[in-house]
C-alpha cells in the first residue's frame, strides 16, 4: 500500500487495484466490467469462466479488510447489455445480499451508457459524472475540471518494466499527473493500455501484493 495526499486528504493506493479514502470509509473502484466474459461467450468467443465471481470476491475482501462503508464505482460496472444474463445478475444479487449495509454509488461510464444501469433491486445510487465531494471530482473519463482533483478510470493504465534478463512485464498502475489520478481497471478480465508519462507525473505500479512508485 502507498498513501498519497489528494485535495487535502489521505488516499491509500491498494495492490488490489483500488483506492481507499480512509476518512470517509470509501472504496474507489474503476472499470469492474462485470459480465465481460459472459458478453464475449455470447458472441461465440471462448474465454475463461468465473471472472465475475473473482471480481465480486475481491470486492468483498476489500470491504471487510478496510471497514468500508461505501463503494464508488468510477464507471463501467457492467460491461454490456449481455451482462444482464440471468447467471451474472444472480451472482451480483447474491453478493449484494451479503453486503446490504454497503452504500453503492455508480458514476456512469461509456459502457454503462450501453449496458444500462444496474437493476434497481441492487440498491445503487447512479449518477452522471462528475460526482463532486470534498474537493474531489469522481469521474469515469479522465479530464481536467476546474477547482477539483479528478479521480477517474477508463484508460486501464499500465506500465512496462524490464527485468535483469531483459524480459518485459506489463503491470497495472496508478497514474498521477497534474490534478488527476487514473486508477487501474479492477475487473479480473480487462485489458491494459500503456501510460504516456509526462514530466512531473508519478506512476505507482501494482506488482503482486505491493504498490511501488517507479522512478522517473
Amino acid at each position: 500500500m502507498v498513501t498519497i495526499e489528494v485535495a487535502g486528504q489521505a488516499m491509500v493506493l491498494l495492490p488490489q487495484k483500488a483506492a481507499l479514502l480512509p476518512a470517509s470509509h470509501t472504496l474507489l473502484i474503476a472499470d469492474a466490467h462485470i459480465g465481460k466474459a459472459t458478453s464475449f461467450r455470447a458472441l461465440g468467443v471462448p474465454v475463461p469462466g468465473g471472472t465475475t465471481s473473482e471480481t465480486l470476491a475481491g470486492l468483498a475482501a476489500l470491504a471487510a479488510r478496510h471497514e468500508v462503508r461505501r463503494i464508488v464505482f468510477l464507471g463501467d460496472f457492467l460491461h454490456s447489455v449481455r451482462s444482464h444474463a440471468a447467471a451474472t445478475l444472480a451472482a451480483v444479487a447474491r453478493w449484494r445480499a451479503q453486503h446490504r449495509a454497503l452504500q453503492l454509488v455508480l458514476v456512469r461510464g461509456n459502457h454503462d451508457d450501453r449496458a444500462g444501469d444496474p437493476p434497481a433491486e441492487l440498491g445503487f445510487e447512479v449518477v452522471d459524472e462528475p460526482l463532486r465531494e470534498a474537493g474531489l471530482a469522481l469521474c469515469h473519463h479522465p479530464r481536467p475540471l476546474a477547482g477539483a482533483f479528478v479521480i477517474a478510470g477508463h484508460l486501464h493504465p499500465c506500465v512496462s518494466v524490464q527485468g535483469r534478463a531483459r524480459e518485459r512485464l506489463r503491470l497495472p498502475c496508478f497514474h498521477l499527473h497534474a490534478q488527476m489520478l487514473v486508477l487501474p481497471a479492477f475487473g479480473s478480465f480487462t485489458g491494459m493500455h500503456p501510460v504516456r508519462r509526462a514530466s512531473g507525473d508519478r506512476v505507482f505500479a501494482v506488482a503482486g501484493d505491493a504498490v511501488r512508485e517507479l522512478p522517473t
